[in-house]
Order: C-alpha cells, then sequence, then structure tokens
C-alpha cells in the first residue's frame, strides 16, 4: 500500500543545511525512514518548498515510514507544525478514470539521448568508448547512446508533451481568458492552442556523492497545469514510479489534486 508524507523542515538547522544542499544525502535520509533495510522498494520525492525559514519534502513510499529522525536532525521537534503527516495514496489511485482531469505538479529532469554529444563530459566520453568495443551493429550501438540535458523553457516543455501519452495523460489546451479547456471543436484555421501547463521553476543542481567523487549536474524543471486521464492504468504507474530519470536526487514525482480555475498560476500541488 503506497504512502505520501510530507515533512517540514527547518533550514535554519545544521543539519537540514547540510541534506538541502545536497540531493544525494537527503535521498539518504529519505531511504532511512524505511524499516526494510536495504531498501527494494521504489521511493520517489520532491523538495517541495525551500525558503530561508521553511522547507517541506514530500516522500512516495511503498511501505509505511518513521520521519522523527529528519525531524530531530533538520525539523522542528516538539514545535506545533513540525510534525510529518503520512496519508494513504490509495484513494488517489482508484480517482483515475478517463476523461477526469485534475491539476498536477511534477519536478524532473528533462533528457534526451544522444549517439556522440558534441561536448562530452568525461565520464561520458569514457562511457563511449567502451561502447565502441561491444559486439553488434552501428544502430544497436547508437540506442545505447548517452543522456544530454534539455536546457531550454521550450525543450523542457515539449519534453513532458512528448512523455504524456506513454504515461497515460494528455495536457487539454487553455482558454487564455479563463484557464479553463478550450473546447475540442477548434476551427482548423484557428491559432495553435496553448497547452494548461506552465514552468513554475527551472534549476540546475550541482553536487558530489562525496567529497571526493565527480560533481554530479542535474537541469530540473517543475511543471504545473491540468492533464486529462486517458489511459489509468500507465498513470497509476507514472505516479507510483515516477517519470524521467535522476529519481534517486527528488526527479519524476508527479502529484495530482482536484483541478483549479488557473492550474498554471497555482503555487502548491
Amino acid at each position: 500500500m503506497p504512502y505520501l508524507s510530507k515533512i517540514p523542515l527547518n533550514p535554519r538547522r545544521r543539519g537540514a543545511t547540510a541534506l538541502l544542499g545536497n540531493p544525494y544525502r537527503l535521498h539518504t535520509a529519505v531511504l532511512a525512514g524505511l524499516a526494510l533495510q536495504p531498501v527494494s522498494e521504489r521511493v520517489l520525492w520532491r523538495l517541495e518548498s525551500h525558503t530561508a525559514h521553511r522547507a517541506e519534502l514530500l516522500v512516495l513510499t511503498e511501505s509505511r515510514p518513521a520521519w522523527q529522525h529528519l525531524i530531530e536532525e533538520a525539523g522542528w521537534p516538539d514545535a506545533d507544525g513540525g510534525q510529518a503527516f503520512t496519508a494513504d495514496y490509495a484513494p488517489v489511485l482508484e480517482r483515475l478514470v478517463v476523461g477526469r482531469e485534475f491539476a498536477f505538479k511534477l519536478t524532473a529532469n528533462p533528457v534526451h539521448s544522444v549517439r556522440r554529444p558534441s561536448q562530452p563530459k568525461a565520464a561520458q566520453a569514457s562511457r563511449l568508448e567502451g561502447q565502441d568495443s561491444i559486439p553488434g551493429t552501428s544502430t544497436e550501438r547508437s540506442a545505447r547512446g548517452v543522456r544530454v540535458p534539455q536546457r531550454t523553457a521550450a525543450q523542457q516543455l515539449n519534453w513532458l508533451l512528448n512523455k504524456a501519452d506513454r504515461h497515460g495523460f494528455t495536457i487539454p489546451a487553455m482558454d487564455p481568458a479563463t484557464g479553463a479547456p478550450a473546447p475540442s471543436h477548434e476551427s482548423p484555421q484557428s491559432q495553435a492552442p496553448t497547452p494548461a501547463v506552465s514552468l513554475f521553476a527551472r534549476n540546475i543542481l550541482y553536487f558530489r556523492k562525496h567529497s571526493q567523487g565527480r560533481q554530479i549536474t542535474l537541469a530540473t524543471a517543475t511543471f504545473q497545469g491540468k492533464l486529462r486521464v486517458t489511459d489509468p492504468t500507465a498513470l497509476r504507474a507514472a505516479l507510483l514510479c515516477g517519470i524521467g530519470p535522476g529519481r534517486g536526487y527528488g526527479q519524476g514525482l508527479l502529484t495530482l489534486a482536484p483541478p483549479r480555475d488557473h492550474p498554471c498560476l497555482t503555487s502548491e500541488q
């Protein structure tokens, strides 16, 4: 049975500073909230907000977690509003039916695969050299490629729109005047509709797993908008398993909420 937790953190505490500044450390702390070790289940998380005064962490787990260690190390022990909240996620999954609309939020690592990046990093160059020695046709080796980030806003939005169908949803067109889905019987001569999604935030994360380890760089994008269910089974899998790479670093958690009048302008889901 899946569970969704919200954990308040205090950015002014030393323990929180260390976690919030390094997705690898934060992921390790999240996994420590599960009793069955080593962790074999899928765990998704997202840093929901991060200001000088407050941060909130969303975590989706398959088993019921315990977050006392995070509260004691990086939160507000014994303070009003300082406790973690954990809810059964099954009711959300049961609401997925074809045609139903939801407001959504997703922080992801948009990437695409290329055979030969123009400026490969050292790790990518080493991998490509190793692939050249793998038996198989050039087409088969090309399919293995390397991931490079989608860095522009347009590329990142297109990445999401291209992912939608395989993950069981579509993003309806938005009426600019109301924020509601536009009619489906638009004239062929009318202007191309604007999808009901916006880029709420964009960022580039730099961190290391260990002090002497290689630097990891993630280009992240936070999307907010409205989606319409087309395949409940595929969408359920996307909610439980995440979308895109970087899931161990706080990427890929898709969350849903009741639709609002202006889904692209909401700040929380």
